[in-house]
């Protein structure tokens, strides 16, 4: 795995999101309601709380963004002259340490006005003091702008840098633009590099992983290079400058004869002698590429010659290949693998590291032959064929594929497998039932007679029904059983007769009165003698009943208006006095003050819930007008 994983940085927000979230997240988090009335230590404590809290949570994002972004001076050299080369150290320095110097600054403005805070006398001089902290605070962030994005825009670029172990077995592919590098590195990885017939196709890193002897590799494709001085050579070649340069690896540089590429051979190999120095201490690995195009026997005599030349150079191997055809592909990375293993294990045996090893390895061997006799390697037997398979060797042990195979191969052969129950008779494994208990399977337990013996348990049974043995009389009750059904019947019909009264009375008295009256014979005289038993005012009771009255209306003559004026003036009494003993219809006095004081009860644990404290969250406008007015299109009523 790679050590260095810049997509994990956490966006950078600009400097105005950066004080909503900080803001915000104080507003939330710390009490928002504070009154006069409190004793000044405690609205010392309130606002004092708040600065601090929101130079706390400056602090904490400050941080964690100077963690996640990497120190040049503490990371591998090659990713320290990447980023120098794309980004500027003394830029990237700069901008991470004025974000350090800002969270020292907003450090000591809290610690200022905490200590003003303490002396403040009133809650007007104590929330101004708050405002003043919380402004030079923003103050000092909104001054961030410019590092703030410019920190954005690294950490967009980081995170699209390829992830590359320095440290793993690593091949860099190298070369002039466009001499079959990319089209190398898709045919022995699973990379897709895009490939196109012009020059400077790759403009940046490509990495891609493979699999050689088991082990994991990573192919680097670079960006091609021009032969011109290094100070002339711009950003894209940088690039490939600096993986040469730090990366221990196996330099594999291709060169193209066919001269396809636009370059000529003595522009190739030049380029190859000016950046040689690079490749101090690393296997080359010499790749002609496009062989299906021109291959070595077929070049002119001058370019054979500053082959030949070129071939000399002491370290240097090579191969051809064309990814076109696929030919040499495989054998020209399976043949820079091998070097590239056989250098680090020359590197490793040339350091301290291996004395410590070696003297935990110790390979006892016999100074003289016991008796005098030679003593070979034997395998027995019986372990041949699980130490190898071997379809040649005659003594070797048959396997079930060798069963297979005689037997008709895949979808024809089935496997026996109760050839291989281990029980105490072997004739007991290809039994209908071969399940064993003492010996024995379910079957030597079955008697061979039984079927015999069913059979004639069923005639028998036969014969005992046409005798009439299983028929009887039917039962003649006597009369006291009569007697006692006869009972148990009108006691459920009784039963069932009260349950229907006790459904109708309860459905009748659910609220305080009767909607109607049942028993029609009880009169107007029994209604007022209970009532007056209860307590209640013979007039009130008598007045309302005779409100409550439905009396058939008759066809009468038109009355005068001395009539009609007496008739209203009786019906407003009635009418106020109705009002008047409302309350004292259905309950007694004191039942009234009873409930009435349930009721209070019931809501006071309600009144103490609703109670506000300082720090509970008022929201004393829902729709504020700035968020839900303003300007809108036709149709258009999405606010936010």
């Amino acid at each position: 795995m790679s050590l260095y994983n810049f997509k994990k940085i956490a966006v950078v927000p600009s400097a105005s999101d950066f004080l909503d979230i900080v803001l915000s997240k104080t507003q939330r988090k710390t009490p928002t309601v504070i009154h006069p009335g409190y004793k000044i230590s405690r609205i010392r404590a309130f606002y004092m709380r708040k600065v601090r809290f929101t130079q706390d949570s400056f602090d904490e994002k400050l941080g964690l963004m100077l963690e996640d972004f990497p120190k040049v001076d503490n990371i591998h050299p090659f990713y320290a002259d990447l980023m120098n080369i794309l980004y500027d150290k003394d830029h990237y320095k700069l901008a991470l340490g004025q974000l350090n110097t800002a969270r020292h600054l907003i450090d000591a403005v809290a610690k200022d006005y905490v200590r003003l805070l303490k002396f403040a006398d009133s809650l007007f001089r104590c929330k101004q003091l708050k405002k003043a902290a919380l402004g030079r605070m923003a103050t000092i962030m909104k001054r961030q702008k410019d590092s703030l994005g410019y920190l954005e825009q690294v950490r967009q670029h980081l995170a699209r840098l390829p992830s590359i172990d320095p440290n793993t077995r690593t091949l860099i592919v190298c070369g002039y633009p466009n001499v079959g590098k990319s089209s190398f590195m898709n045919k022995v990885t699973r990379a897709n590099v895009d490939v196109q017939p012009y020059a400077f196709t790759t403009k940046s890193l490509f990495v891609g992983h493979m699999d050689f002897k088991y082990l994991r590799w990573q192919v680097i494709d670079t960006p091609g290079i021009l032969d011109h001085p290094l100070e002339d050579r711009n950003t894209i070649e940088m690039q490939s400058i600096t993986a040469l340069a730090h990366l221990r690896a196996c330099i594999m540089y291709f060169i193209d004869l066919s001269e396809q590429c636009g370059f000529s051979i003595e522009d190739q190999i030049s380029l190859f002698h000016s950046i040689k120095p690079l490749f101090a201490n690393k296997p080359i690995q010499l790749v002609f590429s496009k062989m299906d195009a021109q291959r070595i026997e077929d070049l002119g005599e001058a370019h054979r010659a500053m082959v030949d030349q070129l071939l000399k150079e002491p370290g240097v191997e090579t191969s051809a290949l064309s990814s076109f055809t696929d030919e040499g592909v495989m054998d020209t990375r399976n043949r820079a693998c091998e070097r590239l293993l056989a250098t680090r294990v020359e590197a490793k045996l040339k350091t301290n590291k291996i004395t410590d090893v070696l003297n935990k390895l110790h390979l006892a061997q016999p100074t003289e032959k016991r008796g005098g006799v030679d003593r070979p390697a034997f395998i027995p037997e019986a372990a041949r064929g699980r130490v190898r398979y071997d379809h040649q060797d005659p003594k070797r042990r048959r396997l079930e594929r060798d069963l297979e195979v005689e037997e008709g191969g895949s979808g024809v052969y089935n496997v026996d497998l109760r050839k291989h129950y281990q029980l105490k008779d072997d004739s007991w494994k290809y039994d209908a039932i071969p399940e064993i208990m003492d010996g024995k399977n379910v079957a030597d337990f079955v008697d061979p007679e039984i079927e015999a013996q069913l059979e004639a348990l069923e005639r028998e049974e036969e014969r005992l029904v046409e005798q009439g043995l299983y028929e009887s009389d039917e039962d003649i009750l006597d009369s006291e059983d009569e007697r006692i059904r006869d009972t148990a019947a009108s006691i459920r019909e009784r039963k069932a007769i009260m349950k229907a009264e006790s459904q109708l009375r309860r459905s009748n008295t659910t609220s305080g009165l009767p909607r109607r009256i049942v028993n029609r014979s009880v009169t107007n005289r029994d209604l007022q003698t209970h009532l007056e038993g209860m307590g209640i005012n013979e007039a009130v009771s008598e007045a309302v009943a005779r409100s409550r009255s439905c009396a058939p209306v008759k066809r009468a003559r038109s009355p005068s208006r001395a009539e009609s004026l007496a008739r209203e003036a009786s019906v407003a009494a009635r009418a106020q006095s109705q009002v008047r003993s409302r309350g004292e219809v259905g309950l007694r006095s004191e039942d009234i003050t009873k409930s009435t004081k349930l009721k209070r009860m019931a809501e006071r644990s309600r009144n103490q819930v609703a109670r506000q404290g300082e720090s509970d969250r008022s929201i004393p406008n829902l729709k504020p007008k700035h968020l839900f007015s303003g300007k809108r299109g036709v149709g258009k009523n999405d606010r936010r």
